[in-house]
């Protein structure tokens, strides 16, 4: 039995059904539910869910009609914190499809924060007016309490951009838009112009809900409700330490929907903008990223540097997402470390050098929020000083 979606309002819900299928808003709808599926303890999925779980897991088994939207409203208040079910049960390939009978892991019970450490002594603690404990920084201890919550947003993860090889083909570009060749060319007699004179484009910045031409079409596997991502090639990312060429930066500007298809065109409208969209962008396969959830916890103390030997191998960041050279807190940056060591949600703690013989400074905190083979994408959650490219880091355990 099939089922849409409610509201096209929602990000992503997730339906599970009998018939599974799709519960997608249109513009992100997945190209095919999986066809693989095989019956594990007398239900039928596409997955392989785990049998086993950590010591203190909460198991929901997943009921027909349950959406991952409505179970993350039921238990964490928040259905836009959908992408912690998904981080947490990554058994699940592609989040648009769930399969009733498999186990959703909902979360680990905590051990009360008063048994995990005491509570700091007046000697190393102020105490703010409102009588919860600061720390060395004057941070509020209690606002790293609460429930996991988000460590970037979905303009981060999908608007900052990748790091990719210096050159890179793709199968599809944008070759035009409704906003060319708007104005006629009128001729009469000798004028060769016309009246209005030669035709232009009327339009060169495009964005949400403009319509555009992608070369390919059906030849090349366009196929109507395809979602793409629009590319722009921007400058090579070059190591600030040690000057090796890592690769290319590449905006993502936003992306567009197929409407429809013909043989070598398709026409397709942008359903979402980062930036101005223009004819020449190159297009790639969207790709659904949750963003990470975290418990935040506070950040090191300024008493606690660690030793420049294991910063001279640290990780570093590398490049601003925005291109900027002075960063602080909610910025967007890219380190030297690919998926082959970090994954999202990964903390650390940003270090600078100081003068000879001091120890480094404690300048703030980064998230990882996405990560590539060459790169990672992280967003400054704490800083205490301006960050800049350079700066090293230290994993931070949660």
């Amino acid at each position: 039995m099939a089922s849409r979606t409610p509201s096209a309002t929602r990000p992503l819900v997730f339906l599970a059904a009998l018939a599974l299928t799709s519960a997608v808003p249109t513009a992100l709808t997945a190209q095919r539910p999986p066809q693989d599926l095989h019956q594990i303890d007398g239900h039928w999925t596409a997955w392989s869910p785990p049998s086993e779980f950590p010591q203190g897991a909460r198991v929901y088994i997943i009921q027909r009609g349950d959406t991952l939207w409505d179970l993350a409203e039921s238990n964490y208040g928040d259905p836009y914190l959908w992408p912690q079910l998904w981080e947490r049960n990554r058994y699940i390939l592609d989040a648009h499809w769930i399969y009733p009978g498999d186990p959703l892991v909902l979360g680990i019970e905590a051990t009360p924060i008063d048994e995990i450490a005491a509570v700091p002594s007046e000697s190393s603690t102020s105490t703010s007016a409102a009588g919860a404990p600061d720390d060395e920084d004057g941070l509020r201890l209690d606002r790293f309490t609460g429930a996991p919550e988000p460590l970037g947003s979905e303009t981060d993860v999908y608007c900052s951009g990748s790091v990719g090889p210096l050159e890179s083909d793709f199968e599809h570009s944008i070759i035009g838009s409704e906003y060319e060749n708007l104005t006629p060319q009128l001729t009469y007699g000798q004028r060769v112009s016309g009246v209005y004179g030669r035709a232009d484009t009327i339009k060169y910045d495009l964005s949400t809900s403009d319509i555009v031409y992608l070369d390919g079409g059906a030849t090349l596997g366009l196929y109507p409700g395809e979602v793409l991502t629009a590319i722009s090639a921007g400058e090579r990312v070059v190591h600030p330490i040690t000057g090796r060429i890592i690769g290319r930066h590449y905006e993502h500007r936003g992306r567009v929907r197929v409407l429809s298809v013909q043989e070598e065109t398709a026409i397709a409208e942008i359903v979402f903008s980062c930036a101005p969209i223009h004819v020449g962008d190159r297009l790639m396969p969207f790709e659904e990223t949750p963003v990470p959830l975290g418990r935040r916890t506070p950040p090191r103390g300024i008493n606690d540097p660690v030793s420049y030997e294991s910063l001279s191998v640290a990780p570093a960041i590398i490049l601003s997402g925005e291109g900027l050279v002075s960063m602080g807190q909610d910025h967007v940056v890219f380190i030297d470390r690919g998926e082959d060591s970090v994954v999202p949600g990964d903390l650390f703690t940003i270090y600078r050098e100081s003068a000879p013989g001091l120890p480094p400074v404690v300048v703030g905190e980064l998230a990882v929020l996405t990560v590539s083979d060459r790169a990672a994408l992280a967003r400054i959650l704490v800083s205490r000083h301006t960050v800049f490219v350079g700066d090293r880091l230290s994993p931070k355990s949660r």
